[in-house]
């Protein structure tokens, strides 16, 4: 036998060997909940009606590649529901064997279904809550956060004002809880990073659309007289968790400065224009197979799913508590289109990830930045860091 032939032939075998003795079928599901919400302020924002499950879809196949040569088989249900119906939905997927389930939630909704699902052993991925709480003294065993936190986002952004050496922030938040949640997680990276928050004012949520006269009259009288009389600062950071205000400040302040956060310089997992560290690939998949760009939900269901992908066919088990464990062991790692692997942090359940800033044409920077150091990991430096947070769960 030629040398070649004798190469393929032991190639041929490492494959069969490789292959399980029993094929797994892994079942998994995506569960929407979609709330009433008024337009987003642009018309580049408006959901698409399959945001997150094109993601599962583009999941799918990609766990399918490399599940076909072991003998897995991939299948996602996706479901979208009122608030009211959310647990009634949660209720089917586990009555048909659902057991790996990808949430898009608020906190509230994603912690209850969390602690219905544990009663039937199944496992949550958190694709849309970035509540800090959820990371913190309201973790769950059962619950992996693809998702972002609150404070990834918003040390991400302090990170990149304070290597710009713009240290003193007007902050401008909301009057919504979501706002408040995000502003007090600003206040915290200012601190942490050592900037310092010269002006801290709170715009008032009056109602009314946003995209109507009385969304003009918002841009072009209020903010102006806002912001006028602010203390010296480098930077404005707005903290808008609802979307309601920060996209207008732009171009509308009274001192010019640049502005970060919820508007203008924009903290994000992922968007449809990134295209570093091989992202090109993937985005021309997702728009081969949806025919429109791909949004951050997008991103995260997919990432979440992959997540699954890659702890079956390393470890080899569809079950939730296995998958789990494989995901937050310091042998899993996964490629994410964001220069580095990614990985779990096993203390809270929270996905280790690189953040994108965003200017709504280009990604202008990722953090962490350069120069800001770890002990364990430069991904650490961004979020709740294990001295940080009170999460027993995974003990």
């Amino acid at each position: 036998m030629g040398r070649i032939a004798a190469a393929l032939l032991a190639a041929f075998s490492c494959i069969v060997l490789a292959v399980p003795a029993q094929a797994i079928d892994v079942k998994a599901g995506v569960l929407r909940v979609d709330y009433p919400m008024l337009l987003p302020i642009s018309r580049y924002d408006l959901r698409p009606d399959d945001l997150g499950f094109a993601g599962a879809a583009l999941a799918d196949e990609d766990n399918g590649t490399t599940g076909g040569f072991l003998g897995h088989t991939y299948e996602t249900r996706t479901v979208a529901v009122a608030p009211d119906q959310a647990d009634a939905a949660l209720d089917a997927l586990l009555s048909d064997g659902v057991r790996l389930i990808v949430v898009q939630a608020r906190g509230d909704d994603l912690l209850r279904l969390t602690d219905r699902a544990a009663e039937a052993g199944a496992l949550i991925f958190n694709a849309t809550a970035g509540d800090n709480a959820l990371r913190d003294d309201q973790c769950r065993a059962n619950l992996l956060h693809v998702a972002p936190s609150h404070s990834m986002l918003s040390d991400a952004v302090a990170q990149f004002a304070v290597w710009k050496k713009w240290d003193e922030w007007f902050l401008i938040s909301g009057s919504n809880p979501e706002d408040i949640a995000l502003a007090e997680a600003y206040r915290k990276s200012a601190r942490k990073f050592g900037a310092r928050i010269n002006e801290d004012r709170v715009f008032e949520d009056t109602g009314g659309s946003r995209r109507t006269d009385s969304g003009h009259v918002l841009v072009q009288r209020q903010l102006p007289t806002f912001t006028q009389g602010a203390d010296d600062h480098d930077v404005v950071i707005a903290a808008d968790g609802t979307d309601y205000f920060a996209r207008y400040l732009s171009y509308h302040l009274w001192t010019p400065r640049p502005v970060m956060g919820s508007g203008g310089l924009v903290p994000t997992t992922f968007h449809g224009a990134h295209e570093a560290y091989g992202a090109t690939q993937f985005q021309t998949r997702f728009e081969g197979l949806t025919g429109r760009y791909s949004k951050p939900e997008d991103y995260n269901v997919w990432l979440a799913l992959r997540v699954v992908g890659e702890a079956v066919t390393r470890a080899n088990t569809a079950d939730p508590m296995g998958v789990r464990d494989y995901a937050i062991s310091d042998a899993f790692e996964l490629a994410a289109f964001k220069g580095t692997r990614v990985t779990f942090r096993n203390w809270n359940g929270q996905l280790r990830q690189p953040i994108l800033l965003y200017d709504g044409s280009i990604t202008v920077s990722v953090s962490p930045q350069d120069g800001f150091l770890h002990q364990t990991s430069p991904l650490d430096t961004i979020g709740l860091d294990r001295p940080e947070s009170n999460c027993t769960a995974f003990d």
